[in-house]
Formats: structure tokens, sequence, C-alpha cells
């Protein structure tokens, strides 16, 4: 992003540098270089699944957020044709939105930048209590809730709000749910198809990852200063 504005290959590029630890690196057979360049059939059209944790109104602003960061254009369809929405749902319904690989017992003192996460809220409860604080400051600033302003409008909320210019009058501290909220639209966008996002692995072909890692070990050597363009392989695609 920079300095007033959303600029989309600034996000892309931000999130290749974070993607891959939310690649799976699943162990499997080595397939020859022949095969991995084979085009894959074309992908069925993806079911319309419904929603575990957001409920209507949280579900509405994620779409609206995921659709402004990642809209559509020549380089992928927008954030909801990604699936990115469903992505963080299934994340806040899982264990990770619950927090169980959290320390949730205290001291909650106020913790610095390099301390990392320190609320006494598990993911989830950051979310719920997060949108719930987003949309009361729209509100208040812009008459209408975030998924229902304009897209100018949700532009100038989203440039302030990852800025540090916004504070939610009751809520969570509003730049650490931003970060939490940021993290997992990069997350959808580059993640294993098989968690949600990244659907038909647009993600990965547009920047020209070739999905699971193992798969392509024994292609290092063989194609290195040459160029690799094998189709990109999930968890799925090995079951």
């Amino acid at each position: 992003m920079k300095n007033d504005t959303f600029d989309r290959r600034a996000f892309l590029k931000s999130a290749v540098a974070g993607s891959a630890a939310a690649v799976t690196a699943t162990v499997a057979l080595p397939q020859t270089a022949e095969a991995q360049q084979r085009p894959a059939s074309p992908a069925p059209p993806p079911p319309n699944p419904g929603y575990i944790f957001l409920n209507l109104e949280e579900a509405a602003f994620v779409e609206a957020v995921v659709d402004h960061m990642v809209p559509a254009d020549a380089l992928s369809p927008k954030g909801t044709d990604l699936g990115l929405n469903v992505y963080i749902d299934r994340a806040l319904a899982g264990g990770w939105g619950k927090g169980d690989r959290l320390y949730m017992q205290g001291p909650w003192k106020q913790g610095t930048p390099s301390q990392g996460y320190q609320l006494p809220l598990t993911p989830a409860e950051l979310y719920r209590a997060g949108i719930k604080a987003a949309n009361a400051h729209s509100v208040k600033t812009y008459g209408k809730t975030f998924d229902k302003i304009t897209e100018a409008q949700r532009q100038e909320f989203l440039v302030a709000w990852q800025a540090g210019k916004v504070t939610f009058e009751a809520g969570p501290p509003a730049r650490t749910f931003f970060a939490t909220l940021y993290q997992n639209v990069m997350e959808g966008m580059f993640s294993d198809p098989i968690y949600g996002g990244n659907r038909d692995k647009a993600g990965w072909k547009m920047i020209g990852f070739p999905g699971v890692i193992a798969v392509h070990a024994q292609n290092v050597e063989k194609f290195r200063d040459k160029k690799y363009a094998p189709a990109p392989m999930g968890i799925s695609d090995l079951s």
C-alpha cells in the first residue's frame, strides 16, 4: 500500500513475502517435470458454502473488505470470488479462531509491538468485537455500515485505519484488528485451496507458485535459471 491508497501491486508484493507460512508443504511422491507441465483439467464451479462463524452483519463486512483489498482486475478475480471470505470464516470457526494455541491466562498488560499479540481475546472474539466497532465508526463517520458506504469512502476509511488514524470508541485496539484482518486476507490469497481461499489456485497462478513444494523438489536443479511453469498442485490433488 502507498501513502494514500491501497495499491494492488504493493499489496501483492507484501503478501508474497509473507505467504510461505500459509502454504502447507505436504510430503508427496515425486512426479516428473513433464507430468507437472500438463495442463490441468478445468475445475468445476465452486460450491457456495454457508458461513460457519460469521453472522450476516459480519459476513457483509468481511465481503466488502476483501473485495476492496483484492478487486477484480487483470491480475485476479475479486476477493469473494477467490474465497477469501470463506477462508476467514473457516479459520475463525476452527482452532485458530478459538485460540487453541494462544496463551490465554494473563496477566493482561499493555505490550509493545515486538511482543506480538497481547489481548485477552481469541481471534474469533477479536473479529466479533472488531467488526462491530469498525461498523460503529463507519456509521458515525459516513452514516452507514462499512458494506453500505461508497468505494471512495471505503478507501478513505481503510487508509486511515491502516495508518493508525482510526480509534474505536468501544472495542479492541483498531490497529491490532486491522493487522489481523490484513494478514488473514494475505493468507487466504495464497494458502492451499483446501482451506477455502485461493480458489482455483488463482493466487498461485498469478505469482507462478507451483503449489505443494515437495512435489517439485526433484526439479529444483533441473530448472535452475530456466522458466518452470507447471500447473500448481494443492493438497486435494494428491489424494
